[in-house]
């Protein structure tokens, strides 16, 4: 594994690496790197939490130090308001001592918000981060120069086009230099981002590290549960076990809504984030869970990607993700930067065939754990189950499901 000090970085580079604690690259990094500090294009596929960021981030600053430095420098695309977040704090730490400058640009914010990254992209900053709607926003409105700009990156390339985001990409790129550096980091590599690749990068390098694999720190567990049994167990493995941190992904709001109210009656601090909160309330549950004031923190997917909390002791998915990827990207909160975690799924009649695409996906069988017998009997495992057909005209709320088999035993 290659040091740091093993690339040519300029001092300054040098310098935030070491303020920030790092010594050794992760292989994403040391694959991607040389390639970069060449001035490649560049495909870089690798799934979440291997060092995505810094891989591309280090040489964009090395090169913007041995440059004029005059106007925009480089674009970063991100698909969420959090990874954009996350990767400019993380620049703000490797660049203390460099002096470049940068600015996120998202949706979400308040009037002056707008007014303020109007500011920034009209008197110049080295380095833009953006969400793609946000950024065409200022675009369009024709006061952005970007004729200086030296380097685009598109961060999560897949999940943009998962969120609809191909059109608003190539509009983007039609605002910028013919000429530039193109890099594209993506966890997966469909055929619509290798189309995506074919329209806007030059004869491209191509870096890949172990794709739809989760990491091999992560302890994977799952449970066989009828849908009212899941509150229950949930509450009796958060009470079970000394956990640092933990986040609860759910696929609906209104399923993270409940298991807040539910698991607040166990005293925890917890706290949830979904699509109706605003986005300075969802900036400060991230902070106070960053900084340990929030134990357990439930969600839905928009905190599956592009957030980087360090010790996740747990991950919990509530419900089966839609498909490999999400579910990978889910438990991929935990088990960061070759640490240890734990992820925990709870595998309901209907989720059986979707759970067992996902191992078909990894190429392994998940552990199926013994439910405790207090909480009745369980459904039995079958990974190419066909989806069971559902009776009934009636709503179905939550917790109050009504299915086949038995009821959870009142504890």
């Amino acid at each position: 594994m290659a040091h740091f000090y093993d690339f040519d970085f300029d001092d300054a580079v040098l310098d935030g690496i070491d303020a920030m604690g790092y010594t050794q690259a992760t292989p994403i990094q040391e694959l991607a790197i040389p390639y970069l500090l060449q001035n490649r294009d560049l495909i870089g596929c690798a799934q979440t939490g291997t060092g995505k960021t810094a891989a591309y981030l280090l040489p964009l600053m090395n090169k913007i130090l041995n440059s004029d430095r005059k106007g925009i420098q480089a674009l970063i695309v991100a698909p969420t308001r959090e990874l954009a977040l996350q990767i400019d704090q993380a620049l703000t730490g490797f660049a203390y001592y460099s002096g470049i400058s940068s600015i996120a640009v998202y949706g979400g914010g308040k009037g002056e918000d707008f007014d303020r990254e109007k500011k920034a992209l009209t008197t110049g900053t080295d380095i833009i981060i953006a969400t793609p709607g946000r950024l065409l926003s200022h675009l369009n409105l024709g006061y952005v120069k970007t004729d200086t700009l030296q380097t685009l990156i598109l961060d999560e390339a897949d999940r943009m086009l998962d969120m609809g985001f191909n059109e608003d990409i190539i509009k983007i790129n039609n605002y910028l230099p013919a000429n530039k550096q193109t890099v594209m980091f993506s966890a997966t590599m469909p055929p619509r981002i290798r189309q995506l690749a074919n329209k806007m990068l030059r004869n491209p390098a191509e870096v890949n590290i172990a794709i739809s694999k989760p990491a091999a720190g992560i302890q994977q567990t799952a449970y066989c549960v009828y849908d009212a049994q899941k509150i229950p167990l949930l509450m009796h493995l958060l009470k079970s076990k000394e956990l640092i941190s933990v986040i609860v992904f759910s696929s609906t709001k209104q399923n993270v809504k409940n298991m807040e109210r539910e698991l607040k009656k166990l005293g925890l601090s917890i706290a949830a984030i979904h699509s109706d909160l605003e986005q300075n309330e969802r900036e400060e549950v991230l902070l106070k869970f960053r900084n340990r004031d929030l134990k357990v923190l439930v969600a839905t997917d928009v905190l599956s990607r592009g957030i980087d909390i360090e010790n996740i002791s747990l991950v919990v998915n509530f419900d089966v993700p839609g498909d490999g990827e999400d579910y990978i990207h889910r438990v991929g909160r935990t088990a960061r930067a070759e640490t240890k975690g734990e992820a925990i799924t709870f595998i309901s009649p209907d989720d059986m065939r979707r759970f067992g695409s996902i191992e078909r996906l990894i190429g392994y069988e998940i552990t199926k754990a013994e439910v405790p017998a207090e909480f009745g009997e369980t459904p039995a495992y079958n990974g190419n189950a066909a989806r069971p057909k559902k009776s009934g005209g009636g709503k179905k709320r939550f917790g109050k499901k009504k299915q086949k088999g038995p009821q959870p035993a009142k504890s």
